[in-house]
């Protein structure tokens, strides 16, 4: 049986078709490629980015800004020697992109001007982290993406 070139230009169309819907509905339906969002409440995260540009443009201002450094205990985030540390208050926030699972907070509470991050709770990798924090009424905000 001979076919003609327009029967096999059909033939390939339908494959090509079928492959296309076959990559569509696995990528759509299989949950091993399932993806999270960044955040589940961006709208809400979206209203808030003035008060976040605002808590930023102070956190700039300051002469000792929020450093943070690796060391073998951990991420130490070193807030600014010339602020009582008992008046900080805030929390730190701890994004994994590539798993919503390992995100966390850890409230501010400090005794010094240091916060420590154990290293057992920070897996190798990349990390956003994100400082809001608020000194006699005004607010801060600090953020950073590291490799550790």
């Amino acid at each position: 049986m001979r076919i003609n070139w327009g029967t096999g230009l059909v033939i390939g169309m339908a494959l090509f078709i079928s492959f296309i819907m076959f990559f569509i509905i696995t990528m759509s339906t299989d949950k091993k490629y399932s993806y999270d969002l960044v955040a589940e409440d961006y709208y809400k995260k979206e209203l808030q980015l003035q008060e976040d540009i605002d808590a930023a443009t102070n956190e700039a201002e300051l002469k000792t800004p929020v450093i943070g450094t690796k060391t073998k205990a951990g991420y130490v985030l070193q807030f600014p020697e010339t602020f009582n540390p008992k008046n900080i208050t805030g929390k730190v926030f701890l994004y994994r992109p590539s798993g919503k699972q390992l995100d966390f907070d850890i409230p501010i509470e400090l005794s010094t001007s240091n916060l420590l991050i154990p290293d057992n709770r920070l897996l190798d990798g990349r990390w956003n982290i994100t400082v809001n924090w608020e000194y006699e009424g005004k607010k801060y905000h600090f953020q950073k993406a590291i490799i550790y």
